[in-house]
């Protein structure tokens, strides 16, 4: 009876092994199945984001690119990561991106299985451009648009109409995102509110376009102008030196960039030869720090776009002292602009403040009447 009882179990062990190795075999042909018929790699291709094009284009910031580039957080594994929980910089773009730099970060991304680009739409020129001034809110309104879906804008400044004129149209429209059919294309150049050849180049473009300029106190944005200057040259000669001619006549000496920008009278004489004043919208500095809803209200009904960018988009950044964005869909963190921005200004002198509001009261006083404004710097 023991050796019988032996042989049960020793034959039921056989069978145990058996089945096993069967059940072994089915998983494994199941497995090679799935894999020849193509579904063991297109799950995770599927978790990839599809709207990098439709929220940014690959032109743009390179490290604006690379966040938009990686998978949602939710869809990877926790590997101990430590997100700040901040506000999100993002820091307004320099001069255009060299092409051999735009083109690798693309081959980069497609070599990596990731789209970059959007098939969909066409590439338009502009119909409508941001054309000054800098240190005015420029960055701050462009990026404030770009939440509307019907806006589609070139992140980096192209400087066509001043700088790469020579490169010819079809250049300019290669660099614009897709558009679809009702979506606007846009970009935006602060220098070319303050070059003389720019207003005849844009007309030869298109004669409709829309014009937006968005101005600031002249005396505070040569402040900040000189501001941005003295964080690249820490060696600059003083505000007073470089903005008087003379210190004992104390004369304004307006050969210096940061000082003629000022003149928006001037140089608004220069596009309205070429453009009626119905095409221009004039924005507010100060009001798109102050109130940027009602400021976007304004821009939005300008470009003929229904009113989406509400109150309900913005919180002010205290620290900063400029409106930030709240979280954008799809994203986990807000979105503030860089540190570049609100930069502490250096004191100058009182009395050189003072020279300079009453050398700019005139220029001021007949843009209000050019522009049918009075912005209320005096």
């Amino acid at each position: 009876m023991g050796c019988s009882g032996c042989r049960v179990r020793f034959n039921f062990g056989k069978v145990l092994s058996k089945v096993s190795v069967f059940f072994a075999m089915v998983l494994i042909f199941t497995y090679f199945f799935y894999c020849l018929a193509g579904l063991c790699d297109s799950a995770p291709r599927a978790l990839y984001r599809q709207q990098l094009a439709s929220d940014y284009d690959i032109l743009d910031d390179p490290r604006r690119v690379l966040d938009e580039l990686r998978p949602s957080p939710r869809l990877l594994p926790d590997r101990n990561r430590t997100v700040s929980e901040d506000a999100a910089q993002v820091d307004a773009p320099g001069p255009q991106l060299p092409l051999h730099v735009r083109g690798s970060a693309k081959e980069s991304a497609e070599s990596h299985g990731i789209p970059v680009s959007n098939t969909f739409g066409t590439k338009r020129l502009p119909q409508a451009i941001i054309i000054g001034v800098k240190k005015g809110g420029t960055r701050a309104l462009l990026e404030f648009l770009r939440i509307h879906p019907d806006v589609r804008a070139f992140g980096a400044e192209p400087h066509f109409f001043d700088r790469f004129y020579d490169k010819g149209l079809e250049w300019y429209r290669s660099l614009m995102p897709r558009t679809l059919d009702g979506q606007i294309t846009m970009e935006k150049t602060p220098s070319y509110f303050v070059t003389k050849e720019a207003p005849n180049r844009v007309c030869n473009m298109n004669c409709q376009a829309k014009l937006i300029v968005v101005v600031r106190d002249p005396v505070t944005r040569a402040v900040s102008d000189y501001t941005q200057t003295l964080s690249k040259n820490p060696g600059l000669p003083s505000f007073q030196s470089l903005a008087l001619k003379n210190s004992t006549t104390g004369l304004i000496d307006i050969t210096w960039s940061a000082v003629r920008i000022g003149l928006y009278a001037k140089h608004l004489e220069n596009w309205l030869q070429h453009f009626p004043l119905s095409h221009f919208l004039f924005v507010s500095g100060e009001r798109l720090v102050s109130d940027p809803a009602g400021e976007m209200g304004r821009v939005q009904d300008f470009l003929g776009l229904k009113r989406v960018v509400s109150d309900k988009h913005f919180y002010f950044n205290q620290t900063k002292g400029f409106p930030c964005l709240k979280k954008p869909e799809g994203s986990s963190r807000p979105r503030c602009l860089g540190k570049s921005k609100g930069r502490p200004h250096p004191q100058i002198p009182s009395e050189v403040l003072q020279r300079l509001r009453d050398f700019y009261r005139p220029f001021n006083h007949r843009f209000y009447q050019m522009s049918g404004q009075d912005f209320g710097w005096d």
